[in-house]
Order: C-alpha cells, then structure tokens, then sequence
C-alpha cells in the first residue's frame, strides 16, 4: 500500500470486534490481519495504467497473504472453474461499464488503469478492501460471512475508494472519512443498479446483500433506504447507523465513525434518487460524480461541504431545470443537513 492512502475495507471494524468479543476465532484472525495491513502499510506496486479501455486481471492468493498470487484469469479469457475468480471478474466489468458507459470515465483512475484483483486471501478471512492498487478479497467464514465475491457492490464499493483516492481523495477520518463510504455505498450501489437495469424504485437499496450467511439475522451490512436496520442479530448486534444528523455518533472508533456516520449522505442520495425517480444513475449519480470529481472538493470536506458541492453540481449540469437542484437541497434537509 502506499503512503498517504487508507486500506478502505467493506466490514467495519466494529463488527469484527463483537464478534471476537464473543469468541468467533475467524474474527480474531481478520481483525489481526486488519491491524497488519495498517501497522506495515504493505507496500503494493503502482497501479498499472495502460492502454484505454477494459484490462482485468484476478490473481489467487491460495489462502496465504502474500500478495497479488497467482495469475488466474486475464482480460478476454473464458470463465475458470473456480466460482470466486469468474465473480470477482464479472464484477471488476460491470464497475468498469457503469464508469464508462455513464460516466465516461477509463478505469478507476480515469487513465486506463488495470483493474487486478485477488481472490481467496488468507483462511476464512472476514473482509474485502482496496489497497490502493488492488483489490482483495477473502472467502468468508461460512458462519457469518459468505464470500466476499458474490456480491456486485461489494465490488463497486470498493473500486469506488480507488476513484476517491484519485479525485477528490477525502481524508479517511470523522465527516471526510464518512463521504469517503458513503460515496462507495453510492456507486457500488449504482454499480449492482445499472448491472441489472433496476430503476430508483425497484431497486434494494443494500449494500451486501447476499453476503451475511444463512442463519444469521440481517437483510445485509448495510441500508440506504433505512440505516440502522440492515441487521440485528445476536452475534452481530444491531446496525448502528444513524439516518438523520441528530442522531450521528461522536467516536473516536472507526476512524471517527467512518462507517457508521456513513448512513446520513446514504440517506440523503436514496431521497434523491426516488424523488427524480427513473434510473439513479441518470441524475441523482451523475450530480454525485459531478461534485466529487469537478476539483473544487477539498480533501477535508464536511457533509455541509459536500451538500454545497451536490448543489452546485445540480444546478450547472441542470441549468434549465431548477426544481433538480431544490431536490437536492431537500434531500439534505431531510437528514439534517443545509447546503446554506
């Protein structure tokens, strides 16, 4: 990993602790593989950037933790036998479709990078992140989590923080650090959305889905539609997320409350996206990328911050449609939150 940019992983830490807490030995193991991730700051080699347009390669890690593994399948190639590899290809596709095809933009980096990805990390590792330069996934546990592959978002989520990491780059720390998830809630929401050509109304709304194993009381990690209720189980405990600023979490845990505070600008692009109805990624997304891609963002930006900035967005790329950039501004209202 290199300096300066944060290991962005999809289960907060919090529910990693609950469940060592409580005894669950695969826990224990990804919390300490976590905790060396941050401590070493592994050193990952440079993105590859290269020619424009769709470059995918997925290692297999072979359940150690040296990283990137061995070569398993390469852009262009027919599916693997191994189940894990074709996901985690499938997804690195379709987040790069939603980039390009909406967006317009080559790769995470804008610039063609090579999107690698390694599957099968560690033994029943608990987690999935970015590294600054890849993607990493483990397998699961079986007991709580499944494999951290078979979910598109998840994906999404994660690529996300590497199109963060090149544009507006938010500091992984308290508001900032909560823009920073919730931007990759949103597009790796947008990303499953657009795979599957669902509309704001028909679509979810959870990040994870699938991903909690069978047993376990939960619809998914997360909720966008309605933080604070995609789990409570006895294991888990309940999700935690607040919906609305009068109820944000002040902590000095998970970075300041990266991935609980999360739930707030959720909450207010969910509004959105069902007010202006249609396909999300149509307006309410293109407003988002708008705002964190345009250059004015500071790495520091609050959620006030980031509200003005959706305005703004609204109102240049809408300029003959008023009522779009109201919208936004009472989506925010409705979290709590005035663009002033």
């Amino acid at each position: 990993m290199t300096a300066g940019v944060p290991r962005c992983a999809i289960v907060p830490p919090y529910v990693l602790d609950r469940l060592a807490e409580a005894g669950h030995q695969p826990a224990v193991h990804s919390l300490a593989l976590d905790a060396a991730h941050r401590a070493a700051r592994l050193a990952a080699p440079p993105p590859t950037t290269g020619a424009p347009g769709l470059s995918r390669l997925v290692y297999d890690a072979g359940h150690g933790q040296r990283l990137p593994g061995r070569t398993v399948r390469t852009e262009g190639h027919a599916p693997v036998a191994d189940a894990s590899v074709n996901h985690a290809y499938d997804g690195l596709g379709a987040t790069f479709a939603l980039y390009s095809d909406v967006f317009g933009r080559d790769s995470i980096d804008g610039r063609g990078l090579r999107m690698d990805a390694s599957v099968h990390y560690g033994r029943n590792y608990d987690n999935a992140f970015w590294n600054g330069s890849q993607m990493v996934f483990g397998d699961g546990d079986g007991q709580v989590f499944g494999d951290f592959t078979a979910c598109i978002d998840v994906i999404g989520h994660e690529l996300t923080h590497g199109v963060t990491q090149f544009t507006a780059g938010l500091d992984y720390q308290d508001q900032p650090g909560a823009l920073n998830e919730s931007v990759s809630d949103v597009f790796g929401s947008l990303v499953k959305q657009y795979a599957l050509h669902q509309d704001a109304a028909s679509a979810d709304w959870l990040i994870g889905a699938g991903l909690l194993a069978p047993g376990i009381q939960g619809v998914a990690l997360r909720s966008m539609k309605a933080p604070g209720t995609a789990y409570d189980d006895p294991q888990l405990g309940k999700d935690p997320q607040p919906a609305h600023m009068r109820d944000y979490v002040d902590t000095t845990d998970d970075n300041g409350g990266v991935h609980i505070n999360s739930g707030i600008p959720n909450h207010a692009f969910y509004l959105l996206a069902t007010a202006l109805g249609g396909s999300s990624w149509e307006q309410a997304g293109r407003i988002w990328y708008d705002a964190l891609t345009g250059g004015g963002l500071p790495a520091t930006a609050d959620f006030t911050a980031f509200a003005r900035a959706t305005v703004a967005a609204a109102k240049a790329r809408y300029p003959d449609r008023p009522p779009v950039a109201d919208t936004v501004t009472a989506s925010w209202a409705q979290v709590g939150v005035s663009p002033g």
